[in-house]
């Protein structure tokens, strides 16, 4: 055998390795594609399909700060409310009221997408402005700025957004509007004003963390009509008499629903320690003397509450203080008032006869960085 001769068996075995090798780095590289594109995924959730997720309309002066921008458009005008975006559309928008909240769902989502990855029984965010599609401009940039998943936008050129609610399936509406919640609310659909906060709080980052008044919230105002127009000892003997009734649903009543339902999926999987939504009723009702109806109610909705505060008329703000919800809803404004005082983020929901007593306004002071 000459030099350059090769034993024809040792070149079959030198093919047969490298083709072993070449099988191997096709398996590798395919497990590693695998692997990128599982933590791509983690990063960016995609966009679960509108009929089966919980669908949270929020308007963009709710996620942002726009009380600078606002100003300018009530001042001078809309021309120059959208040049001046236009502008500063590379500058990303500070942060507003709904902020923490988005962030805290996004987290769930993560949680639900790991349990059950081809689930789209999640949150999805619609951004739900009436600003014109230019505007939306820095209104990308800012989201994608902060790392949100919002795809989904609803840009309605200076007409109101709230016929566009029902067509998203909108399951909560938040805005900073009030006239533009009570339409919500008029056409059944979950809503609450939200307002600028005077610091920006920082919130759990590992749990969803979400606080509900009762009367006019959850339930009807039926009992608080008692209270406001014979008194309450009139509404003590009154809640006796129907312990056993349930109370009729309130506008938040489907909110809640839909939160116990994504509580449930924790549950299955043995995480009912680890759940990353935490629900808590704080109401100024008494326990002992008109606690049971609500109680009642709730386990004949089929409904739960992780923690239920009955403060009997004491102040709410020092236990949502002790809390730290990512948002807590009310009908009476010196409930929301006195929770802003102690630093909670706190959402007016202008529904029954509490509305003839107080009125949502605008809170417009400058955000401070705790």
């Amino acid at each position: 055998m000459s030099e350059g001769e090769m034993n024809p068996s040792a070149a079959d075995q030198s093919d047969h390795q490298v083709n072993e090798g070449s099988g191997d780095a096709e398996v590798d590289w395919e497990a590693a594609r695998k692997r990128s594109e599982s933590l791509a995924s983690t990063k960016k959730l995609r966009t679960p399909k509108s009929q089966d997720a919980i669908t949270i309309a929020v308007s963009s002066r709710c996620l942002f700060n726009m009380t600078v921008e606002r100003k300018i458009y009530d001042e001078q005008g809309l021309e120059t409310y959208m040049k001046y975006q236009q502008e500063h559309e590379e500058e990303p928008l500070r942060k507003g009221p709904a902020f923490p909240l988005i962030k805290a769902l996004e987290t769930v989502n993560l949680r639900l997408r790991e349990l059950y990855p081809d689930s789209d029984e999640i949150f999805d965010i619609v951004l739900m402005t009436n600003n014109h599609a230019q505007v939306g401009v820095r209104l990308i940039n800012s989201i994608n700025h902060y790392g949100l998943s919002i795809e989904r936008f609803c840009m309605t050129g200076g007409k109101s957004p709230i016929g566009y609610l029902k067509a998203y399936l909108t399951n909560l509406y938040l805005s900073v509007d009030p006239e533009k919640v009570g339409e919500a609310i008029e056409a059944g659909i979950a809503a609450a004003t939200m307002f600028q906060m005077k610091k920006e709080l920082t919130l759990s980052d590992k749990q969803l963390r979400v606080a509900f008044d009762g009367d006019a919230v959850l339930f009807s105002d039926e009992s608080e009509q008692i209270v406001k127009l014979h008194g309450l000892d009139t509404f003590f003997e009154h809640e006796k008499k129907y312990e056993k009734t349930p109370l009729a649903k309130g506008p938040l009543k489907g909110f809640l629903e839909v939160l116990g339902k994504l509580q449930k999926k924790f549950h299955a999987k043995d995480l009912r320690c680890d759940c990353p939504i935490r629900t808590y009723l704080v109401t100024a009702r008494s326990a002992a003397s008109s606690g049971a109806r609500v109680l009642k109610t709730l386990r004949d909705w089929g409904l739960d509450v992780d923690e239920a505060l009955f403060l009997a008329g004491a102040p709410k703000g020092p236990m949502l203080e002790k809390i730290r919800p990512h948002i807590f809803f009310d009908d009476q404004m010196f409930h929301i008032r006195g929770a802003q005082e102690m630093g909670t983020i706190a959402a007016h929901v202008p529904y029954g006869i509490g509305q003839k007593y107080n009125k949502s306004t605008p809170i417009t002071e400058n955000t401070e960085k705790s």
